[in-house]
């Protein structure tokens, strides 16, 4: 009698040990799902599963896109509302990533996309002479490309 209790204890051993086992997997399965969304590197931001730089620093234009793409991030595109409005925190000028196509005679996001038109300000139908900074205003407006300005990197994660 004492032996069948005791295979039974251990039966009862094996089955919790199993099903603390699933759990644990279950448990490292969801954590590494919701790091992939929000892990970013040390000094950006994670919001809605994009990391952010807001640099402190300034640069021209082409040195910001340059920067972003060695830390394999663009310049910042914005593409909904929520996106504009966490921008807005900000007090600063900043470089984005947009350029102007003399062949389409438009302004495209560096992804080749074009801007909603409801989210920025439409741009003078001139063809402009210099880059687009995002200013605390919500508005956009274009500076000389060399001059020096802080900027912001998006990395997708997702």
């Amino acid at each position: 009698m004492a032996v069948s209790r005791t295979t039974m204890w251990r039966l009862m051993s094996v089955i919790f040990g199993i099903k603390c086992l699933l759990l644990m997997v279950t448990l490292g399965i969801l954590m590494k799902n919701f790091s992939e969304c929000c892990a970013c590197l040390e000094k950006w931001i994670g919001y809605q599963c994009n990391c952010y730089f807001i640099s402190k620093e300034e640069k021209s234009w082409e040195e910001s896109r340059d920067f972003c793409a060695s830390k394999n991030s663009s310049l910042l595109q914005l593409k909904t509302r929520t996106e504009m409005s966490f921008m807005n925190a900000s007090q600063n000028f900043f470089w984005i990533g947009m350029r102007y196509s003399e062949e389409l005679n438009a302004w495209l996001w560096e992804d080749g996309s074009f801007p909603l038109k409801d989210l920025l300000p439409v741009f003078s139908d001139t063809k402009p002479r210099g880059c687009p900074v995002f200013s605390p205003s919500k508005a956009v407006s274009i500076d000389s490309c060399e001059s020096k300005t802080r900027f912001i990197c998006k990395q997708l994660l997702i």
